[in-house]
């Protein structure tokens, strides 16, 4: 072969490597203020600003929304009309933009058979492993599926072949759900006292169950004039057979007064109405009456492993995949590596290679069969990063929103060391952040604000770390600070005594937590932080959990209707202008007839993203123009709502606006720090940590002396911690006691007493390796979180 030669002189740059650059010019997304930028590519750039300041506005709804808007154009008009449509975002350039990957802090779907597993690739990996290697052999990767249910079937069939002629066939498909449960590994029970008062007859109203009323036509009437039951005798006194078809009948079509209607039996229809939805997502007093109502229990038949007796047979080293999908992953990591069969070789590198990034990116301590819907937002969003980091992608845009939530101070270097392994792989890495530890390794980093709400939205500052540090900037004021240790704690008033607590990875922990005073639960993730606090103080009458689910709401849910705030302020109009409260409702009486009250109109193009734009009628205010004549203080129900807290705080002290009831709930959200919130904002337009302050501040008024507050300082600004302990100390002051699960280090440094777990994760953890005061803590420096805090404080 000829010698290759290779040309020494320099060239002259290539064009397309001048595209180095994402331009944003002329942003006005959500409270975005004509914002311009270039960010560099294959770079991590940091952006950092108070709550509400537009990080998640410039981030998430416009370079990350334009990038997946165009991807999704590259697809036929047939493809588009099945995909989520998304309308371009009000920015009058964006250039140099790559596809973007989006690994957010949803919490992921609670749909009651998703787990860790099926929402990774790994129980598809191990169903494929145990159907090769398995013994006894039982069948394809299916039949180790919780799933799957088992199918047989039989009769005939016509073959259109030739001469058309029927055959008989027989079907059967085995799968790995447990009949019994369904895949679920828990059973329900039904309390039937809490559904009906048998000593009444249907005709008396015996049924006790919310919105069923006596006179309610499609269920109670069902009941009544079904032909079934005697609707004038006591439920008592049914016959074995009247109460075999109240309770269990299949459905069967009755004439109810000419209408054709179903009648089914009471439990199914429950089960049905009930049982088959989200808990999370009813109303209050739905969720009350499910928790009295029903009880979950372990399924005795597959004793929770949601498996079918055959599926559980088959072994691979004595291991079945139920025992595989219960080992925490970093142990069941270590079994794969041991098997060695030359025939599945791929499989098992890749399986490996999945369950090494758990253990990777700090996930060991979890299980396979661990429900997704039970992981904090900073686990679901780590899980998610699972199936990027051994991506062969380059050049393309990872947007991460505050990856470190939830993280020990241990394990945010593991995290940051992730994060430039992402870039260093040639892609572009934005991330919102607030810590400062994270936002020590960018690259480039962009400062929004100066404030939130109405009050931020601009670029303050762009440039270099030590830039930031210098500028004037509320960040830069702020990234330094570090909260010092109390001269004098408080003294306890009492003792919450938990004994011999187990749940979860708890070792029969005995603990006194100290009532009266301001208590910091700590430790690395999965060290049982939640399991003893959640898992062992029981929720009462006087007990507030405020955890970390997300508040639920529409775009017709605003901050007004969420904590209650609208109810006393329609009526203080109602009473001054003599009309009824419901005109002053946008869902209601006083809604725009034509957006419904919306205050937009959306229009659907098909496979054309929808288009929204401002109701013509109303002018986006909501109302009908009849009520915006009524007025209270010389301002009508839509000048109210778009007043921010703070203003309306002032407005409805005195005066003829001086309604007690609302401004009472206006201070709390003051106290939270979400005083530049406007009254009808919907909620859908919060960031993260405003919704968990507004959880906290409709909690505030709740009636308890124990607060339980899960990592309140999460998407908290550094100014805004300071905020938060003011909060903090102003209900213990007030006789609460409160309870705090938390890894911020300024949190800890400002505790009476703090109990730290450990010393690991998993198996590794679920001790009481500290309790005392934070100054013992720090001097003693026996845990990673005393070493972490004694460095904090500069001890």
């Amino acid at each position: 072969m000829a010698p290759r030669t290779r040309t020494t002189q320099p060239r002259a740059p290539h064009a397309a490597d001048s595209h180095d650059l994402i331009r944003v010019h002329g942003a006005r997304e959500n409270n975005l203020k004509d914002v311009s930028i270039e960010l560099p590519k294959r770079r991590l750039t940091v952006f950092t600003g108070v709550s509400g300041s537009g990080k998640s506005s410039l981030v998430f709804a416009t370079i990350a929304a334009e990038s997946q808007r165009l991807i999704n154009e590259t697809y036929s008009a047939f493809v588009q009309g099945f995909m989520p449509t998304q309308a371009r975002p009000d920015v009058d350039v964006l250039d140099g933009l790559t596809t973007a990957i989006i690994v957010d802090q949803q919490r992921m779907g609670s749909d009651p058979r998703s787990t860790v597993g099926t929402a990774t690739d790994a129980n598809a990996m191990l169903r494929i492993l145990f159907s090769r290697l398995g013994t006894p052999h039982i069948g394809p990767p299916g039949a180790f599926a919780f799933n799957v249910p088992s199918v047989t079937a039989s009769g005939a069939i016509t073959v259109e072949r030739g001469n058309k002629k029927a055959v008989k066939a027989t079907f059967s498909r085995t799968g790995g759900m447990c009949p019994r449960c369904e895949g679920r590994g828990t059973v329900s029970d039904i309390d039937l006292t809490q559904l009906y008062d048998d000593s009444k007859s249907i005709a008396e109203g015996a049924f006790t169950i919310p919105g069923w009323k006596s006179d309610s036509w499609w269920t109670v009437r069902t009941y009544a004039e079904s032909g079934f039951l005697d609707p004038e005798k006591p439920i008592a006194k049914f016959t074995k057979k009247e109460m075999q078809d109240f309770l269990y009948r299949e459905p069967t079509k009755v004439k109810v007064e000419g209408a054709n209607l179903t009648f089914e039996g009471l439990i199914p229809k429950i089960q049905k109405s009930f049982l088959s939805k989200d808990r999370e997502s009813m109303q209050p007093h739905i969720r009350d009456f499910v928790d009295r109502a029903v009880t979950f229990t372990t399924c005795p038949d597959c004793e929770g492993t949601r498996l079918t007796e055959g599926a559980r047979s088959s072994k691979i080293r004595k291991i079945s995949i139920a025992d595989a999908c219960a080992m925490e992953i970093r142990d069941l990591a270590e079994w794969v590596r041991d098997l060695d069969e030359p025939s599945v070789a791929p499989l098992l590198a890749a399986l490996q290679q999945t369950l090494d990034s758990f253990v990777e990116i700090g996930l060991g301590y979890l299980a396979l069969d661990r429900p997704s819907g039970t992981l904090s937002g900073g686990e679901a969003q780590r899980v998610k990063m699972i199936r990027h980091l051994g991506s062969s992608l380059t050049d393309v845009t990872y947007v991460f929103d505050e990856p470190t939530i939830g993280l020990h101070p241990h394990d945010i270097q593991r995290m940051n060391e992730l994060l430039l392994r992402l870039r260093d792989k040639g892609n572009t890495v934005l991330v919102v952040e607030h810590k400062p530890e994270a936002i020590a390794i960018a690259d480039h980093v962009v400062d929004l604000g100066p404030g939130a709400g109405t009050g931020g939205g601009t670029v303050c500052f762009e440039g270099t770390l030590e830039g930031l540090r210098a500028s004037d900037t509320v960040t830069g004021r702020h990234l330094d600070d570090r909260a010092a240790l109390k001269e004098e704690v408080r003294e306890p008033t009492g003792a919450l005594e938990i004994r011999g607590a187990t749940s979860h990875n708890l070792r029969d922990v005995d603990v006194d937590i100290p009532l009266g005073v301001l208590t910091v639960v700590t430790g690395v993730a999965g060290s049982g932080k939640s399991s003893l606090v959640h898992g062992s103080i029981p929720a009462g009458e006087n007990v507030i959990a405020i955890d970390q689910s997300p508040i639920r709401g529409s775009r017709r849910s605003n901050p007004a209707t969420y904590t209650g705030l609208l109810d006393p302020i329609r009526k203080a109009f109602a009473k001054v202008n003599g009309v009824k409260p419901a005109l002053f409702s946008a869902n209601s009486e006083g809604a725009c007839p034509t957006c419904n009250g919306a205050g937009v109109i959306f229009t659907d193009l098909g496979m054309m993203a929808s288009v929204s734009s401002p109701c013509e009628d109303c002018g986006g205010k909501r109302f009908q123009a009849s009520v915006l004549d009524y007025h209270l203080g010389g301002r009508d129900i839509s000048e109210v709502l778009a007043m921010p807290v703070s203003e309306a705080e002032e407005f409805f002290a005195s005066g003829e606006a001086n309604t007690p009831a609302a401004h009472k709930i206006l201070q709390r959200l003051s106290d939270v720090g979400l005083g530049y919130l406007s009254l009808g904002q919907p909620l859908t337009t919060l960031s993260g940590g405003e919704r968990q302050r507004l959880k906290l501040a409709t909690h505030m008024g709740d009636k308890g002396g124990v607060y339980i507050l899960d990592e309140p300082t999460t998407g908290l600004h550094l100014a805004d911690v300071e905020q938060l302990l003011g909060l903090l100390d102003r209900l213990v002051e007030s006789g609460k006691s409160v309870i705090v699960i938390e890894h911020h280090q300024a949190v800890m440094a400002h505790a009476d007493w703090i109990i730290d777990l450990g010393p690991g994760a998993g198996h590794d953890g679920g001790r009481i390796v500290f309790q005392g005061t934070p100054a013992d803590l720090v001097a003693a420096r026996s845990t990673l979180t005393g070493e972490h805090l004694a460095e904090y404080v500069g001890e």
